[in-house]
């Protein structure tokens, strides 16, 4: 009988074959996404000293303090991309490489990228 691979194990899989080609630096840092069914989160890492250099995730609090980005739907990922890209540009990040998670380059993840190249990150 045949061990059955879960999908987060084969997603973990491609991850690691993925990190194994691309590394963030202090002059690019590393965009890394992750999706869970209910949220999705974003940083930026500098893999140089290993460091979260900015993050920014869906279950953040808005500008009044009690409503958050609501979810993991495609909208909510569309916000966290803006906000990732406001952050990074404070922090005087313009170019960054981007790491997909492992995850296929579609619907949320997609839109968190494209977000983030309207902000005016350059990838």
């Amino acid at each position: 009988m045949q061990k059955k691979i879960s999908k987060d194990a084969t997603r973990v899989k491609v991850h690691t074959r993925i990190r194994k080609k691309l590394a963030g630096t202090t002059e690019r840092p590393r965009l890394n996404v992750y999706r869970s069914v209910n949220h999705i989160y974003v940083q930026l890492i500098d893999d140089s000293k290993q460091v979260t250099l900015v993050s920014a995730s869906s279950l953040e609090q808005g500008k009044d303090g009690k409503k958050h980005i609501v979810g993991g739907n495609v909208a909510a990922a569309k916000q966290v991309g803006k906000l990732i890209a406001e952050r990074a540009k404070a922090k005087g990040i313009e170019a960054v490489v981007f790491d997909r998670g492992g995850y296929l380059y579609h619907g949320r993840v997609k839109a968190v990228a494209d977000a983030a190249r309207e902000g005016g990150l350059k990838f």
